[in-house]
C-alpha cells in the first residue's frame, strides 16, 4: 500500500521546531509571570544545565552514530539513508536525536519554572512524531524492509 505524503512532512527541520517551541515557552512564561513556581536559582540552573548535558549528550550521541556509519543525518532527506543504524545508543532508542532535544526542552521549562512552559513539550513532541518520526519510519521500512521491522519490534521509539 503506498501511503500519500503529508505537505507538512519534512517542511520544518526538527531543529526549528525545538526553537519555536522554546519560544513558545518563553514567551508564555513572561506573559503570565504570576504563575512561575517559586524555584530558588540554583535549581533552576540544575534543572537547565542537565536538560542541555543529558540531552545535548544524547542528540550528539545519535549524530555521531550516524556519521560514523556514514550515512545521512538530514532529518528533510530520511530517502537519502544508506544505513540502517542500530548501534550505539540506537540499541536504546530510535530517535535519541529527538529525544535529546525533547530533554534539552524540559531543562528550558525548569529554568523558566513555569508550568505552561511545562505544557508546550508535548506540542512540539506531537508535530515531531506526526510530520517527522512516523514519514521517517515509513521511509525507513520501505528502504530497508525487514531489518527495520525486526529493529522496530527490538528498539522503541522513544525509550
Amino acid at each position: 500500500m503506498v501511503s500519500r505524503q503529508h505537505p507538512l512532512e519534512f517542511r520544518i527541520p526538527p531543529p526549528v521546531i525545538d526553537a519555536g517551541c522554546a519560544l513558545l515557552m518563553w514567551l508564555l512564561a513572561r506573559a503570565t509571570p504570576k504563575w512561575q513556581l517559586p524555584l530558588p536559582d540554583g535549581w533552576r540552573w540544575g534543572l537547565l544545565l542537565a536538560g542541555l548535558a543529558v540531552g545535548g549528550g544524547m542528540a550528539l550521541a545519535g549524530l555521531i552514530a550516524f556519521l560514523r556509519a556514514r550515512t545521512t543525518p538530514n532529518p528533510l532527506q530520511p530517502q537519502q539513508a544508506s544505513t540502517l543504524v542500530t548501534d550505539g545508543i540506537y540499541r536504546f532508542t530510535r530517535n535519541p536525536m529527538y529525544l535529546g532535544m525533547a530533554l534539552a526542552l524540559l531543562g528550558w521549562a525548569g529554568w523558566l519554572a513555569h508550568p505552561l512552559a511545562l505544557a508546550c513539550i508535548p506540542l512540539a513532541m506531537a508535530w515531531l512524531q506526526r510530520f517527522q518520526i512516523q514519514p521517517e519510519e515509513r521511509i525507513l521500512e520501505q528502504r530497508f524492509g525487514e531489518a527495520f521491522r525486526r529493529y522496530r519490534q527490538r528498539v522503541r521509539r522513544w525509550l
